[in-house]
């Protein structure tokens, strides 16, 4: 629908017609004929009734009925001017009404020649503003759009236009879209003024019209334009001003504005408040005055000549004398002032200064060193710490140096760390002086210390050293990670499987033995699973819910006392692990597995074996004990009969037989030495051999034992050459086994000796010792042989002559030790050997006996 078509719709929903159109109704020609017309109906009319005349008095002349009854005659003549009569009204009322119509269709005529006149003007008048206006019939309908398009951007349609972020900026296309819907959703009516993105000035007037909303877009410009900015500039201001007094009223300090005579025109919220007036209105309309008259005098003086006043003075604020700190100045005209009040901040200020002297003194106490400069970069501050720390004189720093004068000065002392550039470095430290983050630094001196450097602007400008001296924290954390390092390692290379859990139950460490024992991946154990998750993961090789109960219970259980835990598990796949627990100082636990399969295999071998090797030698002694007693009889009868032999008294042999008697009875009397060896060995073992103690002559014994190898000496063509102090004495010990073990040695030393050599036997008393060394020259004994020379049945020719059973030096060794001696030997190869029994002088203890029987 166009303009023409909307202005017609408004002009036609009126009723009626204007009397204007009445007006010039009687001005067009074509309202005159009506008279003709009029008569030409009212002879129409005039000449139907007489047509209808003549008819009745045709039908009345020939009727029959006339002459027989003369009142259908008279019926018919009123019939007749009846019509006549109805005819003639109706021909009246057609011309009236004719007439009616024809003046009413003139005023429609001159209301339509109005409404074209009216719409070329609003045609003319539309035309002469830049614009464009969209009509809504229906909220889903497309707007019907007139004027100009090109205002907006140049083939704008009005899908284009409705789209308002594409014209205007953001937030006045959504106060643009906002007040739109509400037009079209409830036809409230809006007007607003928007910069397009063009820079175009446009007005935005939206509105309900007969049922439809239109929206129309204009350019403003001109003085429309200087209007509409003054408008805004107007409500800026009034914005301002209320956003001014709002701040006054919200502060605690109280304001005032007064008129080019001096009165009150506005106070706030805080100057009522001191005045006790009951609201703003009120304070100002009563003129309370908060200045007392000096003060307000001394104002308007400094007012009426143009200058700001200042001044401090006393006031009377809501019953309370108060110092204020006051400004007033002058405003157009008017003035405007402010009060301060200052005693809460002179309140402040004082606990400020005691704060500040509680915080030096505090500082002063402290062992970090502390040091403070002002923007200035001089000394304000310095606590003792510093002054030591630097070895700084205290004059000297009371002097307030810059902090460049304290570097160059510690430079000179060598006192600072050592640096390639130090105007660079300098500078670089100096630079925290424009910035605003705190910096912190480690510096190591030449002395070897190590100091902890904290550069701290301060808000009021300067900035605040802090100094700590780390040296002993660095060694000591640089031998904890040393330490941490080496366990780290340490327990990654243990074959033992471990674990570390926390008193939470969840594992802290592990070591990759504890992960390959329990086949267990690296991300299983990454996130510090708790105990029973640990549990879940193992239970595929163990699964003892019992075990790990007990386990959990150490980890992860409340216990009165912390105690440790040690466990073998036998897992699913034969294995055997020796598992535990130890509680750690810090709360944690601490868990150790070990593969004990191998040992554990081992000991079962071992054991076994240790029981075969028992049944066996019970079954040997008991062999060797039998066999020795059953040996022993008979060949006590043969030495005997062969003695028989020997005598006269028998009968005499000739000397072929006393050769083989003596043959016999040498061979007898070895093996009889034999038995009684080793029926000596089996006592021993079965601890049935008893100690006949007695007071022992050395001497003698050793006679004694000389005497009992003496044809052995002869035969091997030896000597044996005795060492021994007459005064020597005697010692307690069983004699018998004193000269048996003198025998064995000398006859072992024989022995291993070739013809004229030479035997020593020495005896000598000693730090309450009894000491009997055998000595000879003989070939010795090789170092692979000497550690297992007092083993049962072993014995080493050494190429010599020497033949035995190995029992000799065994027996030796069992009776030193059954004694409480011990005995000793020491070989030089193609040197000879000697033997050492050492007995201990004050006799033999009851408990050496025992220990000695239990060996």
């Amino acid at each position: 629908m166009n303009w023409r078509g909307r202005q017609h719709d408004v002009v036609s929903s009126e009723r009626w017609p204007s009397p204007a159109s009445d007006l010039a109704r009687d001005q067009i020609p074509s309202w005159r004929p009506w008279r003709p017309g009029a008569a030409f109906a009212v002879g129409v009319g005039l000449l139907i009734v007489i047509a209808a005349a003549a008819i009745a008095n045709s039908l009345w002349e020939h009727s029959t009925l006339a002459t027989t009854d003369g009142r259908l005659g008279l019926a018919a003549a009123s019939l007749i001017v009846a019509l006549a009569i109805l005819l003639s009204v109706t021909a009246f009322l057609y011309l009236s009404s004719r007439e009616r119509w024809t003046r009413r269709e003139a005023a429609f005529k001159t209301d339509l020649l109005n409404l074209r006149a009216r719409l070329d003007r609003a045609e003319l008048f539309f035309a002469a503003e830049h614009q464009i206006v969209l009509s809504f019939s229906d909220p889903d309908a497309v707007p019907e759009t007139d004027g100009d398009p090109g205002l907006i951007f140049p083939g704008a349609g009005a899908e284009e236009i409705l789209v308002f972020g594409s014209w205007l900026a953001p937030d006045m296309a959504e106060a643009v879209e906002k007040r739109f819907s509400m037009l079209r959703a409830r036809g409230e009516s809006f007007r607003i003024t928007v910069t397009a993105l063009s820079g175009r000035h446009l007005e935005i007037d939206g509105r309900p019209v007969s049922g439809r909303a239109v929206l129309r877009i204009r350019d403003v410009s001109g003085d429309r334009l200087d209007a509409i900015r003054l408008d805004e500039a107007r409500a800026k201001t009034e914005k301002d001003l209320k956003s001014v007094r709002a701040l006054l009223d919200a502060l605690p300090n109280p304001a005032w504005a007064r008129d080019d005579k001096g009165k009150l025109t506005w106070v706030n919220a805080a100057y009522a408040r001191s005045v006790e007036a009951r609201d703003q209105t009120v304070a100002a309309e009563s003129g309370a005055e908060l200045l007392e008259r000096p003060t307000r005098e001394a104002s308007a003086d400094a007012l009426a000549s143009g200058s700001i006043w200042r001044g401090r003075a006393p006031a009377v604020a809501a019953g309370e004398r108060r110092v204020f700190d006051i400004v007033e100045a002058p405003s157009g005209g008017a003035s405007v002032g402010l009060a301060v009040d200052l005693s809460e901040i002179e309140s402040l200020r004082a606990a400020l200064d005691r704060e500040t002297q509680a915080h030096a003194q505090t500082l002063d106490q402290l062992s970090t060193a502390v040091a403070i400069f002002d923007r200035s970069k001089r000394l304000v501050f310095h606590n003792a710490a510093y002054r030591q720390l630097w070895a700084l004189d205290q004059a000297w720093l009371e002097q307030i140096p810059t902090d460049s004068e304290i570097l160059d000065t510690l430079r000179a002392a060598r006192l600072l760390p050592e640096q390639a550039d130090y105007r660079i470095w300098k500078a670089n430290l100096l630079s925290a002086y424009q910035s605003i983050e705190t910096d912190e630094q480690a510096w190591y001196l030449p002395d070897g210390r190590t100091l902890r450097i904290v550069v701290n602007p301060n808000p009021q400008g300067g900035v605040t050293y802090l100094f700590d001296d780390v040296t002993e924290r660095f060694q000591l954390e640089s031998r904890f990670n040393a330490l941490t390092r080496v366990q780290g390692e340490t327990l990654d290379a243990l074959k033992e499987g471990v674990a570390v859990f926390g008193s939470d139950g969840r594992m802290k460490l592990c070591n990759p033995a504890f992960a390959e024992m329990w086949t267990l991946a690296a991300e299983q154990l990454d996130d510090a699973p708790h105990i029973d998750r640990v549990a879940r993961l193992c239970a595929p090789a163990f699964s003892d819910e019992a075990a790990w109960d007990e386990i959990r219970t150490v980890v992860a259980g409340l216990q009165d006392q912390r105690t440790g835990f040690e466990r073998r598990l036998a897992r699913t796949d034969n294995s055997v692990l020796d598992c535990a627990a130890a509680p750690l100082p810090d709360g944690a636990t601490l868990l150790t597995f070990i593969d004990a399969t191998a040992g554990v295999n081992v000991e079962k071998a071992l054991t076994e074996r240790n029981q075969a090797l028992i049944d066996a030698e019970k079954l040997r002694n008991d062999f060797v004990h039998h066999v020795s007693y059953e040996l022993r009889s008979p060949l006590t009868n043969i030495i005997g009969f062969i003695q028989l032999l020997g005598d006269a008294a028998v009968g005499p042999l000739n000397a072929k037989q006393r050769e083989y008697a003596g043959y016999v009875m040498k061979s007898s009397s070895a093996l009889l030495a034999i038995i009684n060896d080793i029926l000596d060995l089996a006592s021993i073992d079965a601890d049935a051999m008893e100690l006949t103690l007695e007071e022992v002559d050395i001497a003698q014994t050793i006679r004694a034992a000389a005497e009992g190898v003496q044809d052995r000496l002869d035969e091997s063509n030896l000597t044996l050459r005795v060492l021994v102090d007459d005064a020597i004495g005697s010692f307690g010990a069983d004699g018998k086994r004193i000269r048996q073990i003198l025998f064995n040695l000398l006859s072992n030393a024989i022995g291993f000796s070739t013809a004229g050599q030479t035997v020593d036997l020495v005896a000598t008393r000693r730090q309450g010792e009894v000491e009997f060394k055998v000595s000879d020259r003989g070939r010795g004994i090789p170092p692979d042989v000497i550690d297992h020379v007092f083993d049962r049945f072993r014995t080493h020719t050494s190429g010599s002559r020497h033949r035995g059973v190995g029992l000799g030096l065994s027996i030796v060794r069992s009776f030193v030790e059954l004694h409480g001696g011990h005995i000793s030997i020491e070989s030089v190869p193609g040197q000879g050997a000697s033997v050492t029994c050492v007995f201990p002088a004050q006799g033999v203890k009851l408990d050496l006996i025992e220990a000695a029987q239990e060996k």
